[in-house]
């Protein structure tokens, strides 16, 4: 348990920072499942709108530091080729 008043507030912003890494993780994922439901039922054209959603999320998250810059260069570029395959 926090003592100090710095030691108190650093976890009153771990909870905030939590959270809002947890929210903007999950808006990725969500994103991310929808380009892969749209490409497993073969539906280019969703595919494409859900993709370019993604890509946002997943920049979003990459700015913020939630997830790496490879990272988020990885997932795009494998959703990227699986959109790519329906054409």
């Amino acid at each position: 348990m926090a003592n100090h008043a710095s030691a108190k507030k650093r976890a009153r912003q771990t909870i905030k920072r939590t959270a809002r890494n947890r929210d903007i993780r999950t808006h990725v994922r969500t994103c991310v499942k929808r380009v892969r439901a749209a490409v497993g039922a073969g539906d280019a054209a969703g595919a494409k709108k859900a993709l370019v959603e993604a890509i946002s999320k997943i920049d979003t998250a990459v700015s913020k530091g939630i997830y790496p810059r490879k990272t988020g260069s990885r997932h795009i570029s494998r959703l990227t080729h699986q959109v790519n395959t329906l054409r």
